[in-house]
């Protein structure tokens, strides 16, 4: 494992590896509720997952009965931030937009127009 991250370019097929062993979507604007990667030695993903291991991004575990026999891949706080630095920001969201976006994250088990009734 590297000390140190090295910094620098990242290629799309490690940006969408390290966005997606997070769980924050294509973009990487949603809210990250994963940290892990299966893939194994003849995985397409394998190679790039092993380079992320050499950048100081991942930390590589073997495999086990869990993720039958392929290898485990786990982000680092230095891929995060890898991951972070090459997404742009997401768009400006009209008011609309974001009242929409509070509904979503809004459990009170109304529609949406019961939700937006309440809120006037």
């Amino acid at each position: 494992m590297a000390d140190q991250a090295i910094a620098g370019a990242l290629p799309d097929a490690e940006l969408e590896i390290l966005r997606h062993a997070l769980g924050v979507g294509d973009c990487g604007w949603e809210r990250s509720y994963r940290n892990h990667f299966v893939t194994g030695p003849g995985g397409a993903d394998h190679k790039h997952c092993v380079a992320l291991v050499a950048r100081g991004f991942m930390v590589q575990r073997a495999g086990n009965a869990i993720t039958g026999g392929s290898d485990l891949f786990n982000v680092t706080e230095a891929g995060r931030a890898a991951m972070q630095e090459h997404t742009p920001p997401p768009p400006k969201l009209t008011r609309s937009q974001q009242r929409y976006q509070q509904f979503l994250r809004y459990d009170g088990g109304v529609t949406f127009g019961e939700f937006l009734r309440g809120c006037r």
